[in-house]
């Protein structure tokens, strides 16, 4: 949302019953905020009067007080008069007052529990009860997968014999009462309700009902399991198994649905990673993952083996990171690491030490992702895989490479890069992410000619179908943007187009991969492009956003060198006191975090000062 409000010239509208805290920023300017919380009395009042509510105005102005003007209280409330007791305003006094009336849905929950009373022993509630098992519209083969036999005992009994002509019927009434929405006409037998509807009578039915609760979502579970695609590539596609996901883990079956939907079809596999790597979906799959978790994401569920919950508990610290939210990833990430080591997993273990590493190297604590880097090379060491020794040396060399020990950091790329051909050598480069690394060594030695040959190649391999995914293709890109663009300050005949073209590529591509913990680094690449060729105002604009992205998620070494870049844009603007005042603040907080990689350029523009 912040980087459509930044710089997006169409219209998103959000409605929530929650403030979008992320865009606090840009109220009064890019973004509007009109809050449709709570209707004044007196416009409460004159919407009871729609609803055919009678009763002086007094007391209609009174009745929209008394619910806080709560526009979905007002909607329940003219309803329930209207049809329990013939629009009198007076009979709302028999709808029980709550004892916290502060919290949010208060008052329509005051109604919903007086039409509780009202439907009791008719097939209306059970409609109700049956739309609390869903977190979205309910379609027609979810709904009959609940109805079908054998009766869900406190749930379906009456619903399973109900003729569909008295079905509808009832459907119909709840449609007049306002607590079902109005039919969708291209979708007409699906049934939605307000969200607060759906929680309430969840509630009731998880609290009152907990066997019916279980079965319910076990049905949806195996209804939208066996209705999505064996293995889908879109994330529309997706969607069922998602919410097989969300209903397995509701139902009970967390192993079952974690292994044989989630791994198996959603992420097809540890390695893969399908969802996140090739759809970009990290906040649809950490939303899934939440289901593993009481609470999230802290304690997995009792209900997965000691391996998979060292499993969920990766997965999730590693997609909190991609996302930008490293507070949240410390605590799963460290209890993954731990829980492997216990159980002598070495290869996951090694894989999770890696996986500190560059969180920590990220946050700016270059001592700490130096240790884990270290540690997840013994760990790979000791698990004997050939893929985990390949993977862990280039991490720890990109960790020895940001403290500033160079020669070791290139020597350990160097060991990743003799392992790697010997296990695939038909791709004798590294690649991916790693691969990305290393590029970072060579260019910050001026090697572009090298980047852009070791580039161009992997992009080779991609299009041959060698398992690349969103980020793979978009840091080779941003290297392919930045070596060009060194290559044009080196050599006068070498245009700068080409630089711009990967350096738009990078920062889409990192936008579609959806990794807020890489975009950093091609904004403030293609903001030293501008700032190179003079386009200050757009230098300002990208490196504004990676400065937000960095400050809010505590990414310590991109708050650095958006420091740095704000003094070089600062100095070509001609303003030295600013300029000033960012370079002592990169230098102080590159001192503090040892990250001795960019002393060089602390020295270098301090001679410009």
């Amino acid at each position: 949302m912040r980087e459509l409000a930044r710089q997006n010239p169409g219209l998103v509208v959000i409605s929530t019953r929650l403030a979008v805290d992320d865009l606090k920023d840009f109220i009064g300017s890019t973004a509007i905020e009109i809050d449709l919380e709570a209707l004044s009395d007196e416009a409460g009042a004159a919407y009871l009067e729609h609803l055919g509510v009678d009763g002086t105005n007094e007391e209609r102005i009174e009745a929209s007080h008394d619910f806080g003007g709560h526009a979905l209280a007002l909607t329940l409330l003219g309803s329930y008069l209207k049809v329990v007791h013939r629009g009198d305003i007076r009979m709302r006094r028999e709808i029980p007052r709550v004892m916290d009336e502060q919290k949010q849905g208060a008052h329509a929950r005051r109604v919903m529990e007086s039409y509780e009373v009202f439907l009791k022993g008719k097939p209306e509630l059970d409609i109700l009860r049956l739309m609390g098992l869903f977190d979205r519209p309910a379609e027609k083969g979810a709904l009959d997968a609940l109805r079908k036999e054998p009766a869900i005992a406190g749930l379906t009994d009456a619903l399973q014999k109900l003729k569909e002509a008295d079905w509808q019927y009832a459907v119909n009434n709840l449609r007049e009462l306002r607590l079902l929405a109005e039919q969708d006409p291209h979708e007409p037998d699906t049934l939605d309700c307000h969200p607060l509807l759906r929680e309430h009578f969840g509630k009731q039915l998880k609290q009152e009902f907990p066997a019916a609760w279980r079965e319910g979502n076990n049905r949806l579970y195996e209804y939208y399991k066996s209705s999505a695609k064996e293995l889908p590539n879109t994330i529309e596609e997706m969607a069922p198994l998602f919410a097989a996901v969300l209903h397995g883990c509701q139902a009970g079956k967390h192993q079952e649905a974690f292994w044989e939907v989630y791994y198996q079809r959603i992420q097809r596999d540890g390695e893969t990673n399908f969802c996140m790597k090739k759809l970009g979906a990290v906040g649809a799959d950490l939303a899934a993952l939440s289901g593993f978790f009481d609470p999230p994401w802290r304690k997995p569920v009792d209900g997965l083996t000691e391996n998979f919950k060292g499993s969920v508990l990766n997965y999730a610290g590693f997609r909190l990171r991609a996302l930008g939210r490293l507070a949240e990833a410390t605590q799963p990430m460290q209890a993954s690491l731990d829980t492997y080591i216990t159980q002598k997993d070495w290869e996951n273990a090694g894989r999770s030490a890696c996986t500190q590493s560059e969180f920590y190297l990220t946050i700016g604590d270059v001592t700490q992702a130096l240790a884990y880097a270290e540690q997840s090379v013994q760990l790979a060491d000791r698990s004997g895989d050939a893929f985990m020794q390949k993977a862990t040396r280039p991490k720890l060399a990109n960790a020895l490479f940001h403290a500033g020990r160079f020669t070791e950091a290139e020597a350990a790329f160097h060991e990743a890069e003799e392992i790697h051909r010997k296990s695939e050598p038909q791709f004798p480069l590294l690649y991916s992410d790693i691969g990305f690394h290393y590029c970072d060594l060579l260019l910050s030695q001026g090697n572009y000619a090298e980047v852009r040959q070791r580039v161009s190649q992997t992009l080779v391999w991609y299009g041959q179908g060698t398992g690349s995914g969103l980020l793979d293709t978009a840091l080779d890109n941003l290297s392919l943007g930045r070596a060009h663009l060194l290559q044009s300050q080196h050599e006068s005949n070498h245009s700068f187009t080409e630089s711009l073209t990967y350096l738009h590529r990078a920062v889409d591509g990192l936008r579609q991969a959806g990794r807020q913990d890489y975009l950093p680094r091609a904004l403030l690449a293609r903001a030293e492009f501008y700032r190179l060729t003079g386009v200050l105002d757009k230098a300002q604009r990208d490196l504004d956003e990676a400065f937000t992205i960095a400050t809010r998620g505590g990414m310590g070494l991109h708050l650095a060198d958006c420091h740095l870049e704000y003094t070089r844009l600062y100095l070509a603007k001609g303003e030295k006191a600013k300029a000033r005042e960012h370079w002592q603040i990169a230098k102080d907080s590159i001192e503090k975090m040892g990250y001795h990689r960019r002393d060089k350029e602390v020295q270098e523009i301090e001679m410009s000062l």
